[in-house]
């Protein structure tokens, strides 16, 4: 039986019944139109395995075309009795329009093999539909646990799925560095692996006592750019500098500041940053032409988030810089280096992407600003001119815990519930037209040290990231009611797409994790901690060099 048309996740905008049904069975054909064959040979390649349907050329089936009158991620979805008629602004939005049908199709024919020999009634309807925000974003961290290629794949299958389209991979950090660098081979011998891991909150000091790493080649990320291209992903890579180094200065200690020890196995914020220095300049600039090279997209993140500046107060490379540069002490390093990023980027026809940090003491122009740090950040990268996309911690990081159940695996941050991610809102109150323009959207993001694999990643991530996709695909007025009612069908989708999610009545008693105790956060107290955090951005500039902003928090999960 098929499931309800209000089943469908992220709810479209417009459906309207009609009579009659349509019958899909192993006779239905698929034609293209024009500028639709790699949807057209992607859908194939999705329904033929469960279904049987040949899906070839021919009258009577499913017909895909582009529709330039439409919004390019914009589509119809027209269901008769004699076939399928998708109608997209643009490739992109023929293949939504597929996603949508894929959801009313039974969950059967989202399997990899024919468990149902069907055929599959489906009613006849229109559906028009079109998102309302260019950036639906979702954050993979592979940089704490490493994420086998081929669970990297199936993370991008499932965001797709849900109609988000860009992937941000952060892909260095202190614990581990991911990606192969032409003439730095030392990044992968070295930096990409770690004695041991930590298991659960820094406050218990515990380890696990086993190595871990791994790194993607070249290759591989060639891989993961073309495979979200087909699914019309935007990859947006990060590597993270001037801090967040502790893995490369691991691999290279010449680019740190007098630090030469190991990967950090511990969470939390390393004080050991990059120096400032010709050759670490020229490091980094080596690291974004790579970059650049393997990813097409316009963004290339560099992080530029909770960098400590005690190691340049003392730093020859940093003392030497700020007199050569006149900056009024160590706080300003980072903005001049942020600023020498920019610059080369722009140099590549490419801009910066970094976290709400690079505001303090003014972001280079035409940065893009990933806010995480609560809410307040969005209304400051708006008010500075920057497109932005709000990602605050205390409603999008979905690594955070989902109730107040003991036996949720490692629970750190504060409590986001699945009508918290539902409610999110990446608009703030109050703002002009040409003001909410320059919010490109939403993102989720999964940081990873308390998420050690794909299994852990889907307890966390779904069904929240459900939710997620339905606020940054639909209009701001929402209603959750609806949302809880349409979800159990959409549950059973993801039970044949095999996707570990948390059950909707709280985790099972395998879940828990007793060896990686956690760290509950207040929301009060959290706030309290943000407000402080995001001190930098109230000041005005005479007032930086006196009252430096603190260098980062003390939660687990950045």
């Amino acid at each position: 039986m098929n499931e309800p048309l209000t089943s469908i996740v992220p709810l479209p905008r417009a459906i309207t019944g009609s009579t009659g049904v349509f019958r899909f069975d192993d006779t239905t054909g698929l034609t293209p139109g024009p500028g639709t064959e790699r949807v057209a040979a992607w859908l194939r390649g999705v329904l033929v395995p469960a279904t049987g349907a040949s899906l070839a050329p021919g009258a009577g089936g499913i017909r895909l075309r582009i529709d330039r009158g439409r919004p390019a991620e914009g589509y119809a979805l027209e269901i008769t009795t004699n076939g399928v008629d998708i109608a997209g602004g643009s490739a992109a939005g023929v293949f939504y329009g597929a996603q949508t049908l894929r959801q009313l199709l039974p969950p059967a024919t989202l399997r990899r093999a024919r468990v149902d020999p069907g055929p599959w009634e489906v009613p006849a309807q229109l559906i028009v539909d079109e998102p309302r925000f260019t950036w639906r974003g979702l954050l993979l961290d592979v940089a704490r646990h490493f994420m086998p290629l081929a669970d990297v794949l199936r993370l991008i299958d499932l965001a797709a799925f849900h109609k988000l389209n860009v992937l941000h991979l952060h892909l260095t950090d202190d614990q581990g560095w991911r990606f192969e660098v032409p003439g730095w081979p030392r990044l992968t011998e070295v930096g990409a692996w770690r004695r041991m891991t930590m298991l659960g909150a820094r406050g218990h000091e515990r380890y696990d006592g086993r190595p871990h790493g791994g790194f993607y080649t070249t290759d591989d990320l060639r891989e993961i750019v073309a495979y979200a291209a087909e699914r019309h992903i935007t990859v947006v890579p990060e590597a993270d500098m001037p801090g967040h180094m502790q893995a490369a200065i691991s691999a290279y200690p010449e680019l740190g500041n007098g630090f030469d020890g190991p990967v950090r196995a511990a969470w939390g914020i390393s004080e050991h940053v990059l120096q400032v220095g010709p050759e670490s300049i020229d490091f980094c600039r080596a690291v974004l032409d790579h970059l650049c090279d393997v990813f097409p997209g316009e963004l290339i993140g560099i992080g530029g988030d909770e960098c400590p500046a005690v190691e340049w107060e003392t730093s020859p490379s940093a003392r030497e810089l700020i007199r050569s540069e006149g900056l009024a002490g160590a706080h300003e390093v980072q903005r001049w280096f942020t600023a020498r990023m920019a610059e080369h980027l722009a140099g590549r026809g490419r801009r910066l992407y970094g976290w709400d940090e690079i505001l303090a003491g003014g972001a280079p122009p035409g940065a893009v600003v990933a806010a995480w740090r609560g809410h307040e950040p969005t209304g400051h990268a708006i008010r500075a001119g920057h497109q932005v996309v709000a990602c605050p911690d205390i409603a999008a990081y979905l690594d955070y815990r989902q109730s107040d159940d003991p036996g949720e695996p490692t629970p750190v941050g504060t409590r986001l519930t699945l009508a918290d991610v539902y409610a999110f809102e990446p608009v703030p109150p109050g703002l002009g037209p040409d003001e909410t323009a320059l919010v490109l959207g939403g993102q989720a993001n999964i940081w990873t040290e308390h998420l050690e694999s794909a299994r852990r990643v889907d307890y966390q991530a779904f069904p929240r990231l459900c939710a997620f996709a339905e606020a940054v695909w639909g209009p701001a007025g929402r209603d959750f009611a609806d949302f809880s009612a349409r979800l159990p069908g959409h549950l059973a989708r993801l039970d044949a797409l095999g996707v570990d999610y948390r059950p909707l009545t709280g985790p099972r008693p395998w879940h828990a994790r007793p060896d990686a105790p956690g760290n509950p956060r207040s929301l009060p107290d959290r706030l309290a901690e943000l407000h402080e955090m995001t001190a930098d951005l109230r000041r005005k500039p005479e007032q930086q060099a006196a009252s430096p902003a603190p260098a980062g928090s003390p939660s687990d999960t950045r």
